[in-house]
């Protein structure tokens, strides 16, 4: 008989393993391999799909919905600083994001869920989806049919916070996320030595000026009950001290929750950088790769969700803020009622204090049980239509339809 210590216990040491050894997207063969191997020990049915994406299905004895629960398995090409006793022992990748304690914690769920089978309504999809970090494990997961088969009805994924207290879970309906895209830009000079500026065009100068200038699109040219985020995060160019810098390139990210501040901020960077760039004598261009789209909570889940978890848990549910971060869940979403919870791990005593992609980041892993709890709750509330949703976002996306699930 399968005890909640059991469970915990199981996840915790599962969560640690992959610590160990964190792997970057579409790297994640022994995470995978991992997650294949706690399946099969548990009897559930399961397929690979998209490299080293993972599909279990728990198929319930009694007819239902059919919910979908989602954890992330990559790591961050991060140099661990943690000081953890089971920190990476791979130099320079880390899970600095939590995604090690997703998997875990829904190996977990799937763990209670197959022992319940012959309690439990519909049928529950899992989803261990690889590259969320980047370049996107979500919609090839999506396109290889990880929705279709069944078809699910609605989907759920925890992301650890250290917003929030251990203890505690947060969601809130609606845009809890932000559009994650990325721009690249070169300026293109004159070279020349340092000692005679005036017989070369300097890049250097224009950098810098564009980097300043393009804040202006948050600052002056953006609604201030709009968010918009545009931040710089590298620059390169020079060659020494005495050498003016012929090149200069820059990277960062505009970050948005509004589809129409989204679909003007290249308009607006190519302007601010040709006047910059004609003003300093220079040629600029710019590239940009759009990323994910924002995480769009469904209202009616959201809401029903709440009010499930008041009636058949103790847990304690917040209600957060959005964040400007990116993703991926976000396709998932798209093509099924999403729900996007916050799983809190806060904690002075353990050290669960540092934002993810900190190279400091440590997880309190007594909150592996709460997020446990939040993903069987889901599966269970769904597939017994207790817990209820919105149409589909998108008509033409998988989701919808119940299933009859004998055995």
């Amino acid at each position: 008989m399968i005890t909640e210590v059991d469970v915990v216990q199981r996840a915790i040491a599962i969560r640690r393993e992959i610590h160990r050894f964190p792997e970057l997207g579409f790297e994640e063969e022994r995470t995978a391999g991992i997650v294949e191997r706690e399946l099969t020990d548990l009897g559930i049915e399961h397929r690979r799909l998209a490299k080293t994406g993972v599909v279990g299905i728990v198929r319930g004895e009694l007819p239902g919905k059919v919910a979908g629960l989602r954890a992330d398995m990559d790591a961050l090409p991060v140099l661990e600083q943690s000081g953890e006793p089971f920190a990476s022992e791979l130099p320079g990748k880390m899970h600095a994001c939590g995604h090690d304690a997703h998997t875990a914690m829904l190996l977990g769920a799937a763990r209670v869920l197959q022992a319940e089978r012959s309690r439990l309504h519909g049928a529950v999809v899992l989803l261990f989806q690889p590259a969320e970090e980047g370049p996107g494990g979500a919609l090839p997961m999506i396109e290889a049919g990880a929705m279709d088969d069944p078809p699910i009805d609605a989907v759920a994924m925890l992301h650890v916070d250290t917003r929030l207290p251990t203890g505690s879970i947060g969601f809130t309906a609606g845009v809890c996320n932000a559009a994650a895209d990325e721009f690249y830009i070169t300026i293109d000079g004159v070279g020349g030595h340092a000692a005679s500026p005036h017989t070369a065009t300097d890049t250097i100068p224009c950098a810098a000026a564009a980097v300043l200038a393009l804040q202006n699109i948050a600052a002056r040219e953006s609604d201030p009950f709009k968010t918009v985020v545009v931040t710089i995060g590298t620059i390169e160019g020079g060659y020494r001290h005495n050498i003016i810098a012929d090149r200069v390139k820059l990277g960062g990210t505009f970050r948005s929750q509004d589809p129409e501040v989204r679909a003007g901020l290249e308009r607006k960077a190519r302007r601010i950088l040709d006047g910059i760039a004609s003003a300093y004598g220079c040629r600029a261009s710019l590239e940009v790769i759009y990323g994910y789209p924002p995480v769009v909570n469904d209202a009616v889940l959201a809401e029903s969700f709440r009010s499930y978890l008041a009636q058949t848990s103790t847990l304690s549910v917040e209600t957060p803020p959005a964040t400007m971060g990116g993703e991926d869940f976000a396709y998932f979403a798209e093509r099924a009622p999403g729900l996007m919870v916050r799983l809190g791990v806060r904690s002075e005593r353990a050290g669960s204090i540092h934002p993810g992609h900190s190279p400091q980041f440590r997880l309190d892993e007594d909150g592996l049980a709460f997020g446990v709890e939040t993903l069987v709750a889901f599966a269970r509330g769904v597939g017994s239509g207790r817990v209820e949703y919105g149409p589909p976002p998108n008509a033409t996306g998988s989701g919808g339809g119940s299933v009859d699930r004998k055995m």
